[in-house]
């Protein structure tokens, strides 16, 4: 399970300086630059070299940053990927994974490149100097059928986090999606569970009324009842209430800590399930107790 905070994903066309930018300053906890899906044809070379530029300068701080690329059977594709690699981003988001097979070229790109994580690089740490992630796109009918093989490709490569492109899926499966999302809560599911089986984080879709918070707060809400990690999203007024809703509230914080200090103390050393408040827990609420502390912001010190 992910421990590294992922609550707003916030995408940026990379060919519009300005909102690149206005980025450094927003609370998201990761910026996508886009050169995919918001970019258009005739802006594709410019948002490129505004990408590396933006890459090279840094100043994003803790934000994970994140380059989405062109997929390599487009005019754009081979450029895109050549550029991003030599810029070295936390990560590398690949559009519409169908297979498995879609990722070896990204793959042995990056191994070519000396760029695929380090032996001791853990999980949730920024790319850097140790290598670039892969970020997954599934956005295919067809791929939520490979779900199984796409997640297993963390055991081979640097295969960091599965997006769902909701939009994508829709208009391919002809669905008509309202806020509840109805038709996709099967292959939401799905999403999830492969991530969490292989390691991986789970990046729910976008929403797309901007003036709509409360259909916003209800999605976010959904995503992370069904355990996203958190949401992609469109426009900066997005990033506030995202995090606010994948934030765990003050009484799950305060029931995280009583369970982490309960298993690290001396005389439970080695116990398997304790009584903690009045509740039988587990090892398994351990984990899960650390990763609501991690989500919070909020170091975890005990070593049970």
């Amino acid at each position: 399970m992910t421990s590294r905070r992922r609550r707003s994903v916030l995408y940026v066309p990379a060919s519009h300086a300005r909102a690149v930018e206005k980025t450094r300053g927003l609370p998201c906890d990761v910026v996508i630059l886009d050169l995919e899906d918001a970019v258009a044809p005739e802006a594709k070379a410019q948002a490129r070299a505004q990408a590396v530029a933006a890459v090279l300068a840094g100043g994003f701080g803790a934000r994970e940053l994140v380059v989405r690329v062109n997929g390599l059977d487009t005019p754009w594709g081979e450029a895109d990927l050549e550029a991003v690699v030599a810029a070295r981003p936390d990560a590398i988001l690949v559009p519409k994974v169908a297979r498995r097979a879609d990722l070896r070229p990204f793959e042995a790109r990056l191994a070519a490149a000396g760029a695929g994580p380090g032996a001791n690089q853990g999980e949730g740490e920024s790319a850097g100097a140790r290598g670039i992630a892969l970020w997954a796109m599934i956005e295919t009918a067809a791929s939520i059928f490979h779900l199984q093989e796409i997640a297993a490709a963390a055991a081979e490569g640097p295969l960091a986090a599965l997006v769902v492109g909701t939009n994508d899926l829709a208009k391919e499966a002809c669905m008509r999606l309202g806020t509840e999302r109805r038709p996709l809560l099967g292959a939401l599911g799905l999403v999830v569970l492969a991530a969490r089986a292989h390691g991986l984080a789970a990046i729910d879709g976008v929403f797309n009324a901007l003036d709509d918070a409360a259909g916003l707060e209800a999605q976010c809400a959904q995503g992370r009842d069904f355990g996203f990690d958190g949401k992609t999203l469109v426009h900066p007024s997005q990033v506030e209430p995202c995090n606010a809703a994948f934030t765990p509230d003050a009484a799950a914080v305060e029931a995280a800590r009583r369970i982490v200090a309960a298993f690290a103390a001396a005389e439970n050393a080695g116990q398997g399930a304790l009584r903690v408040d009045g509740q039988m827990v587990e090892r398994l609420h351990l984990v899960e107790a650390r990763r609501t502390l991690a989500m919070a912001g909020v170091e975890s010190t005990g070593t049970g």
